[in-house]
């Protein structure tokens, strides 16, 4: 560090405001620095884009989730200009690390789980569970909620009203289309089917006017509410709005006027706490254990499907579906490029090393959980129930490496800290994914100092069944593709054809 060279808190903000005016295409007049960081939309990979350049510009790693501990560029910049202005280096980089945010012991979940009690089912739903008529999608904008639209078109005649952040109707349905044709399953004869609605899942009765809110409630008989905020790097607080508060907002639709049928996505991340490590859950075990679960994304999934649950309790008719990570569609390839776990191989594959760690791929392919959800939503004796939509046979990092390795790839399996090293030391270049999520691999969570790679090893984990939902599924025609040769040979085209991964 260049101790000769001062940075104030002004400096730092125009640092800040800069950076993520161009990490989320803004002028930086349009940055408000004393607006919340989160509502400027910052993905995960945005975010570790800008820690990294903090590290660069004031000598120490600030921790990847200060940057969501303080609600404003403002209030960040004054605390960064703080640690800054420390006597020596040493006592940056230790006060960084001790000014420990991730204090999990102080977030009650239980306490969170709070429904507002006047969301009240009203009566009995009376619609059709096989047939249903008009529908209401959260995360049409997104990745498997676009699968999932696509599938409700295929087997039903219904209208698909979605949810979108927009400025006005035609912008919505552009955003609709543009990503349905993003992951190659738009056809034009959709368009008269999907209607798009102008709302925010983090706003008070989802940010659509108290008319348009009656005449929706009046309207909808079923709801998939797939949205969420999957970050990472923020903390509960930052997710909060959208994925806690959101879910209220959408139960309150769907008791409001009439009951209706409410289909909810939650995920494995419920059963995140130890006291599930290498215990078999099944799809009915309550989780009422919360406590050592430390990313906020996990943390708001269990409050949220607490909510949902209460919800049940009170009448209304719920279905809870549990996915794992969520991997391409197994016919075409198509996938997230910016999943963690693609983030993850191409940085392995770029260092040459995995962590030679007890790591089980579990995810289930976009077309088998899209298909199965709706499936399983359209069946009566499913209604009360929640479905495991884990991988049934998940293979071994171990399998994935030696696979690259069959195509006389020198990709090495190292021991977990001689990985961290190698992370620290060697990744120094912005092209390699690592660069912006080091400081998320490398931050320390729990009184045991784990890392995130840790908490995920396979004797930390539960063992999730999934038997009752296979046995749902039987007869339907949805299969889960196995994880062999295919199915890689499959991902990693589609990664090399979109230039996602370069083999050069």
């Amino acid at each position: 560090m260049n101790l000769t060279q001062q940075y104030t808190a002004e400096d730092i903000q125009k640092f800040l405001v800069s950076n993520l005016a161009e990490a989320v295409e803004l002028s930086p007049e349009e940055i408000d620095v004393k607006e919340n960081i989160g509502n400027y939309g910052l993905d995960s990979t945005q975010a570790m884009m800008i820690i990294g350049k903090l590290e660069k510009l004031l000598g120490f790693q600030p921790s990847p989730v200060l940057l969501w501990n303080y609600p404003n560029i403002a209030d960040l910049s004054d605390r960064l200009a703080e640690e800054y202005q420390d006597n020596s280096e040493l006592q940056h980089i230790d006060k960084i690390s001790n000014h420990n945010i991730n204090t999990p012991s102080l977030l009650d979940l239980g306490a969170e789980a709070i429904l507002d009690p006047t969301i009240q089912p009203i009566g009995n739903y009376t619609g059709s569970i096989t047939h249903p008529q008009n529908i209401f999608v959260t995360g049409g904008t997104g990745y498997l909620a676009a699968f999932i639209i696509k599938e409700l078109l295929l087997a039903t005649v219904a209208k698909i009203y979605c949810l979108v952040r927009a400025d006005n109707i035609s912008e919505a349905k552009n955003k609709l289309v543009k990503n349905l044709e993003n992951y190659a399953i738009w056809d034009d004869q959709y368009q008269e089917r999907i209607i798009p609605i102008i709302g925010d899942l983090a706003e008070p009765f989802l940010g659509i006017a108290s008319a348009e809110f009656a005449n929706l409630a009046a309207n909808i008989d079923t709801i998939y509410h797939s949205a969420a905020l999957l970050n990472y790097v923020y903390p509960y607080s930052a997710l909060k709005p959208a994925n806690v508060l959101g879910t209220q907002e959408i139960l309150r639709l769907a008791c409001t006027t009439k009951t209706k049928l409410f289909h909810y996505v939650s995920s494995i991340a419920v059963f995140e706490s130890p006291f599930y490590a290498g215990k078999v859950v099944k799809e009915q075990d309550a989780f009422n254990h919360w406590e050592g679960i430390f990313l906020g994304y996990s943390q708001t999934k269990w409050v949220a499907e607490k909510l949902v649950k209460i919800a049940g309790y009170r009448g209304l008719p719920i279905t809870i579906y549990r996915p794992p990570l969520i991997a391409g569609d197994s016919q075409t390839g198509v996938c997230n490029p910016d999943d963690f776990l693609n983030l993850m191989i191409k940085g392995c594959f770029q260092m040459g090393y995995f962590p030679d760690v007890n790591y089980m791929l579990d995810m289930s392919p976009v077309d088998y959980v899209s298909k199965a959800i709706v499936y399983l939503s359209t069946q009566e004796k499913s209604l009360g129930k929640a479905f495991n939509l884990q991988h049934p046979q998940p293979a071994s990092l171990k399998y994935l490496v030696e696979w690259i390795r069959s195509f006389a790839f020198h990709i090495k399996m190292i021991p977990y800290q001689e990985w961290q090293k190698h992370l620290v030391n060697n990744v120094t270049s912005p092209e390699n994914p690592f660069y912006t999520l080091r400081p998320f691999l490398l931050e320390r969570w729990s009184d045991e100092q784990l890392t995130v790679p840790d908490l995920y090893l396979q004797d930390k984990r539960p063992i999730i069944s999934c038997a009752e939902t296979l046995e749902a599924l039987t007869g339907s025609g949805v299969v889960c593709p196995k994880i062999d040769s295919q199915l890689l040979t499959t991902y990693a085209s589609y990664l090399i054809q979109s230039g996602f991964l370069s083999l050069s």
